[in-house]
């Protein structure tokens, strides 16, 4: 049986070990999804996710609040999306 490894620029992993270290990535991300709730309030998401940031998608569009009597609330799954996407600040 031949063992395939992946170079990283920094180190050398098997593909066994590389593909268990993203399944386990997934599923942290997966069991954090599960339990957040569908929606979150403003000060919510400013808290969780600094307001500076949600502020900016909102200028820029990429997530928009849903109106309810009184409060602003925000999709969950769409801010942690954008909290992993990488941000280009220039």
């Amino acid at each position: 049986m031949q063992i395939v490894q992946i170079q990283f620029p920094d180190k050398m992993v098997t593909y066994d070990q590389f593909v268990s270290d993203v399944a386990a990535r997934l599923a942290s991300h997966i069991r954090i999804q599960e339990a957040d709730p569908v929606f979150i309030t403003q000060a919510k998401a400013f808290k969780i996710f600094g307001r500076a940031n949600v502020e900016r998608w909102r200028r820029k569009g990429e997530v928009t609040p849903c109106v309810r009597p009184g409060k602003l609330e925000y999709e969950t799954s769409k801010l942690r999306e954008l909290q992993r996407k990488e941000q280009d600040y220039l």
